[in-house]
């Protein structure tokens, strides 16, 4: 048995990023790729589970954790998915799903492997199975970034669209963090507030609600808000904002109290917006990050 501090699953994706001067970047990318690297530059022990097709196997190397601690199971295909950006912060965009990978299922889960937290890192809709979080919460903390459970693809080769997770009410109890940006907040509550969108959401029964937004990031845990705010130079590293905070958040939540994980995360993730791809930094680097920006 293989004991981690975390568990990341979800798909490696080949990204086409066009910004918003129409200039193309193909990078390879993922939840399960921002994640796990930002967890690992901060100390924790991480395994990543993900799916590719046999041919894009070399997609691994994008990974800043060591090979053995990836699991890479076969996948029919691998998932693919075009972004177009409208505006310089690349806030507004438009997702085209090229190809989506095989779904995560309870059986593909490693029986010698455990974990403290499991985190979903989907991408897309149908990512994973039915029954796999009553399988993760058994085994461990749940964590749920609901992009996973949101994000319908259409079909491949056309847009993507939000739709509200029609299973919240009764997967939401065995979440031990739920992490949504400030859209997603809205489509799951109808509530445009963040406050009163995490206390909504830590009635229908998730325990800790982690928001981001482009200003700042929000944790409630039914008992007191708090927020720390995004301090990055530059947005040049975008992409990744999202699962790069979540991981970090849960690398300190494990041992430490809310405000400390969410100075963590926030400098964190200011940091890596500052670079494109995974972050790769320390520890100390962001503690060092801490003490010029956040004093």
């Amino acid at each position: 048995m293989k004991t981690y501090d975390l568990a990341v699953i979800g798909h490696v994706s080949l990204d086409y990023n066009i910004d918003c001067r129409d200039l193309l970047t193909v990078q390879v990318g993922g939840a399960v790729v921002y994640s796990s690297a930002a967890a690992h530059a901060l100390g924790r022990s991480v395994v990543a589970l993900t799916k590719l097709a046999p041919a894009d196997e070399d997609r691994l190397s994008v990974f800043t954790l060591p090979r053995e601690d990836i699991v890479c199971l076969p996948s029919s295909r691998s998932t693919s998915i075009e972004n177009k950006y409208f505006t310089e912060d690349k806030e507004k965009r438009r997702c085209v799903c090229l190809s989506q990978g095989d779904p995560f299922t309870p059986a593909d889960i490693p029986g010698d492997i455990s974990a403290g937290i499991w985190q979903l890192g989907g991408l897309i809709y149908g990512d994973f199975a039915e029954g796999l979080t009553d399988e993760l919460a058994r085994r461990g903390d749940l964590a749920v970034d609901v992009q996973g459970y949101l994000r319908h693809s259409g079909g491949e080769g056309k847009e993507m669209f939000f739709e509200n997770w029609a299973d919240r009410k009764r997967v939401l109890p065995s979440v031990r963090y739920l992490k949504t940006d400030a859209a997603e907040a809205e489509i799951l509550t109808g509530l445009s507030d963040r406050r009163d969108a995490a206390k909504a959401l830590f009635d229908l029964g998730a325990r800790e609600i982690l928001i981001t937004h482009n200003t700042e990031v929000l944790a409630y845990d039914g008992k007191e808000f708090f927020t720390c705010p995004i301090k990055a130079r530059n947005l040049s590293g975008r992409t990744g904002r999202g699962d790069t905070t979540f991981a970090a958040y849960l690398a300190e939540r494990m041992y430490g109290d809310i405000p400390s994980a969410l100075l963590i995360a926030t400098a964190t993730v200011s940091y890596k917006m500052e670079k494109t791809g995974p972050f790769d930094k320390t520890r100390a680097d962001v503690e060092e990050y801490i003490r010029r920006f956040y004093a």
